[in-house]
Formats: C-alpha cells, sequence, structure tokens
C-alpha cells in the first residue's frame, strides 16, 4: 500500500461549540465545561485514506480525534516488511498521545483506512490539559483500557480464528464507525493487510460471503446485506471488545447500524 506523509492542509481552528457536531463520541462524553478545555487546542483536519499520521520511533506529536464516518488503525510492521492491525479506531476514539505524559515513540504505524475529518491536538497541550482536569484524565484512562482490550482481542483473534470469522468481524467493526448502512469504501487489498493474509485468500472469503447472500462487494466496495447472518459468522471478539467498551466508556460505545 503506497502511504501518504501527513500535512497540514484542510487544517481549520474551530470555536468549543462546534466540538459536538464532528460526532466525537470521545469528546462529547466530556462535560462541558472540560470539553471547552480541549476544544480551544482542536484544529480541524481533514485526512485522506492512505495517510500516516506517525510512523514506528515517531514522536507522537498530535493526537486525533476521528469524527463521524473517518478511520484509522494502528498497525504493526514486521522486520520483512508486512503488516498486521493491532487495533481500529473511529469516533468513539482517539488516535495518537492517550496514555504517555510527553512525546513518547510511537510503536505502531497510525494510517488512515477511511478519510474524512478529524480534530487534532497538538500532544503536549493535551498533557497539559490532563494534568488540570481529573475528568478528562480519567477519561483518557477508561479510553486506553478499552483500547488496550482491543489489542489483545486482536492478538488472539489472528491466532486462532479463521480468515473468514476475522473479515467478518472487520467489516462489522467498520461499518459501525463509517454510521452508514450503505457500502463499506473498501479494498481487498486493504482488508487482507489488516487481517494478515493474502489478498487471493480475501478474494475466496469475499465471494464465499457474497454467494451467501450475506455482502455484495465490486472494486473498493463493500455492503453488507445481512448484518445478523455476518454477526453469526463473525467471531467472538467483537461482541467481547464492544461489551468491554460499554462496561468501561459507555458514554463513548458505538451504536451498530
Amino acid at each position: 500500500m503506497k502511504m501518504l506523509s501527513g500535512g497540514s492542509k484542510g487544517s481549520a481552528p474551530i470555536a468549543p461549540k462546534d466540538v459536538p457536531l464532528c460526532g466525537s463520541r470521545l469528546l462529547t462524553a466530556l462535560p462541558l465545561e472540560e470539553r471547552a478545555r480541549i476544544a480551544r487546542h482542536l484544529v480541524r483536519r481533514d485526512l485522506r485514506r492512505t495517510e500516516v499520521l506517525f510512523e514506528p520511533g515517531d514522536d507522537i506529536e498530535k493526537t486525533y480525534f476521528p469524527c463521524r464516518g473517518t478511520m484509522g488503525s494502528l498497525v504493526v510492521i514486521l522486520s520483512d516488511g508486512r503488516e498486521v492491525e493491532a487495533a481500529t479506531i473511529g469516533h468513539e476514539g482517539a488516535i495518537g498521545g492517550i496514555v504517555s505524559a510527553g512525546h513518547k515513540p510511537a510503536y505502531t504505524r497510525a494510517v488512515v483506512q477511511i478519510g474524512g475529518p478529524a480534530l487534532a491536538i497538538e500532544t503536549a497541550r493535551l498533557e497539559e490539559v490532563k494534568a488540570a482536569s481529573p475528568p478528562v484524565r480519567e477519561l483518557f484512562s477508561r479510553y486506553a483500557d478499552a483500547l488496550l482490550a482491543q489489542i489483545m482481542q486482536s492478538v488472539a483473534c489472528n491466532a486462532l480464528h479463521s480468515v473468514e470469522a476475522r473479515c467478518s468481524r472487520w467489516l462489522l467493526s467498520t461499518q459501525d464507525r463509517i454510521v452508514s448502512s450503505g457500502p463499506i469504501p473498501l479494498t481487498q487489498e486493504a482488508l487482507a493487510e489488516m487481517i494478515g493474509v493474502q489478498r487471493t485468500t480475501v478474494t475466496v472469503v469475499m465471494n464465499a460471503l457474497e454467494a451467501r447472500g450475506l455482502i455484495r462487494h465490486s472494486r473498493g466496495r463493500v455492503e453488507i446485506l445481512d448484518r445478523a447472518g455476518i454477526q453469526k459468522i463473525a467471531c467472538e471478539c467483537y461482541n467481547s471488545v464492544e461489551d468491554h467498551f460499554a462496561r468501561v466508556l459507555p458514554a463513548a460505545v458505538l451504536e451498530p447500524n
């Protein structure tokens, strides 16, 4: 996959009153007064698909809050160039300085899977807000717990579950984050990279799902026709992660389509 480096195009400062309109469930989980502490530092960015927000070893200088319909991934890069997704992040969360107390080097690549708007904040400013606000610290601690649970579940999923089950889980998670029952802008190449298998393997799985009337796919688009059917195929990881998120951070939980 060809990667694009992050930039400042499409940046625009926003006012505190605009924050709820972006659809960030994480930000809107805060009380209004605490939300305003962050809002004064936020800049609206238009993220492009395949844009890299940071690479392994980079200082995490900015933290991004995806808006509704925007989605990114944390991707682990192996020494032979292969990559596999560790976490999917949409408008329920944040990409960047979640738990660090400063500019710590990144372990993963952060890449935009579905382009769209996001709210960016300098990580140093976010740390200042955390230091001044116990509710903000609590929110990010809870989100860090939920994100860690997703990463740990991904390890078990990639080791033990079938490609068909993993593809189905990824389709459900993506549909939740794009907030639409319409087609998902997704190539088979991207899906293969995210679950760590060959593209030909994904093609076989997608054809089988389509033959059963569960999805319809074409170049760069996948439409879920029978969500209940896909849920039956998806591994337990989908519900496990969503259930834990609902317990830890109910105000920011995604609403299934």
